[in-house]
């Protein structure tokens, strides 16, 4: 089993928790969800065998430090300036990180170290450009490889499809 720490089981996390643990049996996932609220942890989890709960103060070093440990990657879910501390952990234990976050320019200091250990630190890359531009190059350079020739991109990115209609690739 991969192990993965999710800190902050807010609003915001309700979506990754929900497919992560759909995903767990398939993949092989063992989940921790962390956060200052047990309950709320708890209701997140829905009692899956692959989910566990945990109450988890961040400003409780050790505590914290010794669920990153447990860890293989650490999903931190926390408002940006709360990612420090924890990006810091993951350097000093050789974890892999994802935030929900943009990158900050105290993130950004840190990317050279975690390259040198071989960490993967993904920061949120964004809808658009981000998710709506890798996937239009992958598309694009599909086309070329191919020997295709581009003539006209356009872009619908953020607009969402109802769930009734919704007929395209992406679901």
């Amino acid at each position: 089993m991969r192990n993965i720490l999710i800190i902050g089981a807010g609003r915001s996390a309700s979506s990754l928790i929900k497919y992560l643990v759909n995903k767990s049996e398939s993949e092989q996932l063992q989940l921790t969800i962390a956060d200052l609220s047990l309950e709320l942890a708890k209701k997140k989890t829905n009692n899956h065998p692959n989910a566990i709960p945990i109450q988890l103060d961040i400003a409780n070093i050790e505590q914290r430090q010794k669920e990153i440990q447990k860890a293989d990657i650490v999903i931190s879910m926390l408002p940006a300036h709360m990612h420090i501390d924890i990006a810091e952990d993951c350097l000093a234990f050789n974890k892999h990180m994802v935030t929900a976050s943009y990158i900050s320019p105290k993130m950004q200091e840190l990317d050279g170290l975690a390259k040198e250990k071989g960490l993967i630190f993904m920061n949120e890359i964004g809808l658009d450009p981000g998710i709506d531009h890798m996937s239009a190059m992958k598309i694009i350079d599909e086309i070329k490889e191919k020997g295709g020739k581009m003539i006209q991109f356009e872009s619908f990115c953020g607009g969402l499809v109802a769930p009734e209609s919704d007929t395209n690739l992406w679901n």
